[in-house]
């Protein structure tokens, strides 16, 4: 059984956000290298964050109502450091920007490292 959270994380920096607004959808490089844009829930978004932006201060945090992807979204595995039995999200094709509801930016503590997101109250 994979989850099924209300909203999903796709991770990029500003400029790229940028451009996709003018293009109408997010092709970042994941997707021309392994076929897919990782996404995350919620609750694991800090795990990618933490290994491949550590630091950077430009990222915004794209939240995705999936109900308005059209390509295949898979839930597989992460990389073998993340905790056992963890799938990601993974969608198969394009992010289209009308699928995105919410930009908010995503700044790393004082030290560099990405905090897990609270839930909303």
């Amino acid at each position: 059984m994979y989850p099924n959270p209300e909203f999903l994380l796709h991770l990029c920096g500003r400029r790229d956000w940028d451009n996709a607004q003018a293009d109408g959808e997010l092709r970042p490089v994941s997707l021309a290298e392994v076929g897919f844009v990782h996404l995350s829930a919620p609750y694991q978004v800090h795990l990618p964050a933490n290994r491949l932006y550590s630091g950077r201060t430009d990222l915004v945090l794209l939240q995705i109502d999936p109900s308005r992807l059209a390509a295949p979204l898979r839930w597989e595995p992460g990389v073998p450091t993340d905790p056992e039995a963890m799938v990601f999200p993974h969608l198969y094709g394009p992010l289209p920007v009308d699928a995105v509801v919410e930009v908010t930016d995503y700044r790393p503590a004082a030290d560099g490292r990405f905090l897990p997101l609270q839930p909303a109250t």
